[in-house]
């Protein structure tokens, strides 16, 4: 592994991962990288080309079409798919129905893998998501497995989306985050696990500021000699 720091945070779903990704890269002036967002942009592009998610052809078709980047803008991360902003359509719930059974895809979490093991070659990056610490990068410096109440995490996201979408309900977040945590914990391709070395973050209770002085103080242990 080459000088460059690596934190890898995994979790459940509406942890406050980005969040707490977002807060790191920024404090420290590492590089963000949203993997979630990748697996919404692939969602998005197989939604819209209506990619049969049984048809292997198809899919390997499909991802050879897809070009994905990131660059930040105003403190924030925002990915483009094949040039395209997507940053807010990826948030939206088809995409949250879908994301799971997309990055199931052994052939997606393939060709994710190997453009996020790319990007975090020769930077000093954070980087969430599901099998960060796991699979794509094991020998990661810090590794933080993030849980917290289901009820508590279906609140948060309730808060989140319902600015956008008013006619959604709480028990439709409830149920899209029990499916998810299901799929995701389930499924065969790199599933989620915690890492053996990863500390484990409940921030059912924690603010925001207190989480990231929870993951600065736990990188700081590390680095010292």
């Amino acid at each position: 592994m080459s000088n460059n720091i690596v934190i890898a945070i995994d979790g459940y779903s509406s942890c406050g991962k980005s969040t707490l990704a977002k807060a790191l890269a920024q404090k420290l002036h590492f590089i963000y990288i949203d993997s979630g967002a990748m697996y919404r942009a692939v969602t998005l592009y197989f939604l819209r080309e209506r990619v049969n998610l049984h048809d292997n052809n198809a899919i390997a078709q499909a991802l050879k079409n897809i070009h994905l980047n990131f660059n930040s803008r105003d403190y924030q991360s925002h990915i483009t798919l094949n040039d395209e902003e997507v940053s807010e359509e990826i948030r939206q719930m088809p995409v949250s129905d879908n994301v799971s059974a997309v990055a199931a895809i052994k052939e997606v979490r393939h060709e994710m893998v190997r453009q996020q093991q790319r990007m975090g070659r020769s930077k000093n990056i954070v980087m969430d998501g599901r099998d960060i610490g796991t699979t794509v990068f094991p020998d990661a410096q810090l590794k933080i497995f993030m849980t917290a109440d289901p009820k508590v995490r279906a609140e948060r996201r309730y808060k989140e989306l319902s600015l956008k979408n008013p006619g959604i309900t709480l028990e439709d977040v409830f149920e899209n985050i029990a499916h998810r945590d299901y799929q995701d914990t389930t499924r065969e391709e790199s599933p989620l696990v915690r890492a053996k070395d990863a500390i484990i973050l409940d921030n059912t209770n924690l603010s925001p500021d207190e989480q990231l002085q929870f993951a600065l103080d736990k990188l700081s242990d590390l680095l010292e000699p």
